[in-house]
């Protein structure tokens, strides 16, 4: 959400950036530098369309958001090597996760995507590999797992069958969406999530969410510096294991709610109402 993204912006004096997405679009951009690294971080912006005023959450609004500034950066020959999906997620109690958890993401995929025909079922589960940054999760002494992604901010009997399938340890509404976008650029892309409710828990995700977002965007402004820092000036291979060769980083955050020559370090900030 917006409210979760302002701090970081105001922490590292990013500017508001005009030229990223078309004006038709709600959707809102802030860039500067960080030592060796220039950010983008982006928004999902507010709903214009229903006329709430609410952030836009969701997958819609994550994966169009994600693709056309992505294509953006990458008309202007800034190629995005990274982005990092940072926000808010539900957790289950019964794979090791508590409220206020730093998760990082081993994988995404969807639950609600329920696709009963042959060769659509794995289309709809659409699970996606994230970048593996066993380095990072050391320095944050953070918790790795799958995230999984649904449009619902409540979960039934069908949907947690799905999200036990696929494993999942964390849950949100738009990680499976970004890293969709992501892998159409071929630009690695990881979730950094912090637990406000416990999905399998016995209290109602809402007021569970509404009572720890504060608690848990205080732990994500905590992470989200010492992540940059230790990222930002670093190649690759120092951070995820030995992938890649070469310190040349442009990286991407989006916010569930990333830029010039030289290394780069993109962040999306888009909403994340997880659950």
């Amino acid at each position: 959400m917006e409210a979760e993204a302002a701090p970081l912006i105001n922490h590292l004096s990013l500017q508001p950036a005009t030229n990223i997405f078309p004006t038709t679009t709600p959707f809102l951009a802030y860039q500067g530098t960080h030592h060796s690294c220039n950010l983008t971080v982006i928004t999902n912006g507010k709903d214009e369309v229903h006329g709430t005023g609410v952030d836009n959450v969701g997958t819609t609004p994550a994966a169009l958001a994600t693709f056309l500034a992505l294509e953006r950066l990458h008309l202007d020959e800034t190629k995005t090597d990274l982005l990092i999906n940072a926000g808010t997620c539900g957790g289950f109690q019964a794979m090791g996760a508590a409220i206020g958890d730093v998760y990082l993401t081993t994988a995404v995929a969807n639950h609600d995507r329920r696709i009963p025909i042959p060769s659509f079922t794995e289309y709809g589960i659409g699970k996606i590999s994230s970048l593996q940054v066993d380095n990072l999760s050391k320095e944050l002494g953070a918790k790795k797992g799958i995230c999984t992604t649904g449009n619902s901010l409540d979960a039934h009997e069908l949907d947690h069958f799905h999200m036990n399938q696929n494993e999942a340890s964390v849950k949100d509404m738009e990680a499976a969406a970004i890293a969709w976008s992501c892998e159409l650029h071929k630009t690695p892309h990881f979730g950094l999530k912090v637990v406000t409710d416990i999905v399998d828990g016995d209290k109602p995700t809402q007021e569970e969410f509404m009572e720890n977002l504060g608690t848990a965007a205080k732990s994500l402004q905590e992470a989200l510096p010492i992540a940059i820092e230790f990222i930002c000036g670093k190649g690759h291979d120092e951070f995820v294991g030995n992938m890649w060769q070469g310190k040349g980083m442009n990286q991407g955050l989006f916010w569930d709610t990333d830029t010039a020559n030289g290394r780069s370090h993109g962040l999306w900030s888009s909403d994340s109402t997880d659950k």
